[in-house]
């Protein structure tokens, strides 16, 4: 079998770039194993404009957040699939400095975008918002599970359940080839497992342990409470909880430690009992070492590139660089400086 690109995983990052060379006509092939996918399908999802302890608007996000929407929303359509929820964010203040900091932010134009309302006041006994908050817009979740099974439903013909083996990966001439396979190119699109490759495992990879919890509470808002904690309502007063960040202990699942850490931050949150963990799960992200996700071709070999390394906020980062991506490999359109793998060269 003849392709142009064999796409090495098949989580957020290989599933967009895999359909935007779909759409470009090139036959492709994703290896994946659903089964062993944990980084995708457990990730809590969400796309947040302001982020972080210092709540700063994302990085890059006046071009990231643009295509998000719309990308999905095409996904969905093509797979006649609902998997995209567009919900505003709560952020709580928590402090009368920062809420004033914020008031100087509402005026400024570059954050129309991203801010619904602010509001000075508590919105929820149970919340622990004194202070008020910032209503975000352009904000919302992915479920990712029904994202990637829809697609693969969708797109079947592209895909390889198999775990991929890197040993039977062998270069012959012009073309890669494993099994019976012949690919004029592979991209690494497969998280933490390109940081023990021998093409690319020398990146500085920084893998970030992710733990969730799924639990029944009380206060079903229509909006996202996010603050040391992120509280997602599913429905029927299911809500997801998340998320920890550690860098040790990579190798262990679900913890009692972070259990116990997201409790304590939810009861910082939202003041009120939980009714029934119904499940807790961990997964390891691929995260990097300067927080940019790696794109680019190999600095030595013919047709071997990497899209991977965008941490926990796939769901935001993928859909822009997954266009950029493609058009690197399809126009020889470049790369932005600041996520091409050239600036790591002295490491490969």
């Amino acid at each position: 079998m003849k392709i142009d690109f064999l796409l090495i995983g098949g989580g957020i990052a290989g599933t967009a770039l895999g359909y935007r060379l779909i759409q470009a006509g090139k036959r492709i092939l994703i290896i994946d194993q659903a089964s062993q996918n944990q980084s995708s399908r457990i990730a809590a999802g969400l796309y947040n404009p302001v982020t972080g302890r210092k709540m700063v608007k994302t990085w890059f996000a006046d071009r990231l957040f643009p295509e998000i929407e719309p990308f999905y929303r095409q996904l969905e359509k093509e797979t006649g699939s609902s998997f995209l929820r567009p919900e505003t964010i709560y952020r709580p203040f928590i402090s009368i400095e920062e809420q004033n900091e914020w008031m100087g932010n509402s005026s400024e134009a570059s954050f129309e975008p991203y801010i619904r309302e602010l509001v000075t006041e508590s919105q929820a006994d149970t919340i622990n918002d004194p202070y008020g908050g910032v209503m975000l817009k352009n904000s919302g979740w992915l479920d990712i599970p029904t994202f990637l099974d829809a697609f693969r439903q969708k797109f079947s013909k592209y895909f390889l359940d198999h775990k991929f083996e890197e040993e039977n990966l062998e270069q012959k001439g012009n073309v890669w080839v494993y099994g019976e396979l012949e690919a004029d190119s592979v991209i690494y699109c497969n998280g933490v497992s390109a940081a023990s490759s021998k093409y690319f495992g020398n990146l500085p990879f920084a893998p970030v342990k992710g733990e969730i919890l799924e639990l029944q509470q009380e206060f079903c808002p229509n909006y996202i409470v996010n603050r040391g904690v992120f509280r997602v309502h599913l429905g029927d007063g299911i809500h997801r909880v998340g998320s920890t960040y550690t860098w040790h202990d990579l190798d262990l699942g679900p913890t009692e430690r972070a259990k116990n850490e997201l409790l304590e931050r939810l009861q910082g949150l939202v003041d009120l009992p939980v009714q029934k963990i119904i499940s807790h799960k961990s997964g390891i992200r691929p995260a990097t070492k300067d927080r940019k996700p790696f794109l680019g071709k190999h600095p030595r070999l013919e047709g071997v590139y990497i899209f991977n390394g965008f941490g926990a906020k796939g769901v935001s980062l993928v859909p822009f660089f997954s266009k950029m991506m493609s058009s690197y490999l399809l126009e020889s359109e470049p790369l932005m400086m600041e996520v091409d793998i050239a600036r790591y060269f002295d490491y490969i």
